[in-house]
């Protein structure tokens, strides 16, 4: 559990007068700006360029997560602005979605992270979820063995029935 919570505390706060650099895709600061370089404050942002390349996924994917409300980047002109706090809830999108969570309920998860940061409601619902989930693959192994089961028997019946046909 401590790893779920640590995955979401990064608080990067989008910040203005950031451009991408394409050779890393992280952002630095726009040309003359005042503030220090986002890699020299310690809050690395990224392109969704980088972010996809770091996660696995196509740029696609993480705007289509974009449009479902999952993530909000912030932007730079009109380029995406993406910081360690959206990498992480994609991270715990893309692991909720590798378990068989829908969009909705990986979403209510990383709502009640917005509105209790002390976590007590979010981890009692990733709970009763995780619970739910296993309840349903074990009801799905018990029929998946059966249907093996069933097809074992049906290959052996049909073996024996050529094997009948071939010698006689």
């Amino acid at each position: 559990m401590a790893s779920l919570r640590n995955q979401m505390s990064p608080s990067g706060a989008d910040l203005p007068g950031d451009v991408a650099d394409p050779a890393d895709g992280r952002q630095r600061d726009a040309p003359g700006s005042s503030r220090p370089a986002a890699a020299d404050s310690g809050e690395p942002f990224f392109s969704v360029t980088a972010l996809a390349r770091d996660l696995g996924v196509t740029a696609r994917t993480i705007r289509f997560y974009e449009d479902k409300g999952l993530i909000a980047p912030g932007r730079a002109g009109a380029m995406r602005v993406y910081t360690r706090r959206d990498r992480a809830r994609l991270m715990l999108i893309l692991r909720g979605k590798r378990l068989g969570f829908s969009l909705r309920e990986v979403g209510d998860y990383l709502d009640l992270y917005d509105m209790d940061p002390g976590q007590g409601a979010q981890l009692r619902l990733l709970v009763k979820k995780v619970r739910d989930r296993l309840d349903l693959l074990g009801e799905q192994r018990r029929a998946l063995e059966e249907t093996i089961a069933e097809l074992t028997d049906i290959e052996a019946a049909a073996t024996a029935a050529l094997a009948r046909e071939t010698a006689g």
